[in-house]
């Protein structure tokens, strides 16, 4: 049920965007290139990859940050949180979209993570990422994940503040 309801979800999108081969898959190649550099915790592959005007967003509505402050989060959790991150199960869909405000060539990446912490810790999460490719680089991307599921594996434990 849940694969069916996420098929109807993904294919209206799907159907209202088109795909160029060529493009397409240089586009998908660079969105891999990507996640290995993430998988390899190499931040400077990770800054090759991002044009200059990058924007991320996510995983909280709120959430968003610049080139600049990307790679230096990324430096500072290699150097003191990840011990590994692996990308299993990831596949990738590529489409152009015509007009409108997203108009333009973007990737969409699914995944399976699993991530070692330093401290031992592991967690497995969902997580759904969309990049938008402008001149061989990433210059925009939505990461969606449950950022709740990630705390509670990680032993966090969430209390209903009217039960207080």
């Amino acid at each position: 049920m849940k694969k069916l309801f996420i098929t109807f979800l993904i294919l209206p999108f799907l159907m209202s965007c088109s795909s160029n081969d060529s493009s397409s898959e240089k586009n998908i190649q660079l969105v891999e290139k990507y996640i290995q550099s993430v998988e390899n915790l190499d931040y400077k592959s990770m800054t090759s990859l991002l044009a200059d005007h990058y924007y991320g967003y996510g995983p909280s509505y709120g959430d968003s940050i610049g080139k600049k402050q990307a790679v230096e989060s990324w430096k500072k959790n290699v150097k003191d949180l990840y011990k590994s991150i692996k990308y299993n199960r990831s596949r990738n869909v590529a489409v152009h979209i015509e007009s409108g405000e997203n108009k333009g060539d973007w990737v969409s990446n699914w995944g399976e993570l699993h991530i070692v912490y330093k401290n031992g810790k592991e967690v497995t999460l969902w997580a759904n990422t969309i990049y938008k490719i402008k001149d061989g680089k990433i210059v925009k991307s939505y990461t969606f994940y449950n950022e709740a599921d990630a705390l509670k594996q990680l032993g966090y434990v969430f209390i209903n503040p009217n039960d207080l």
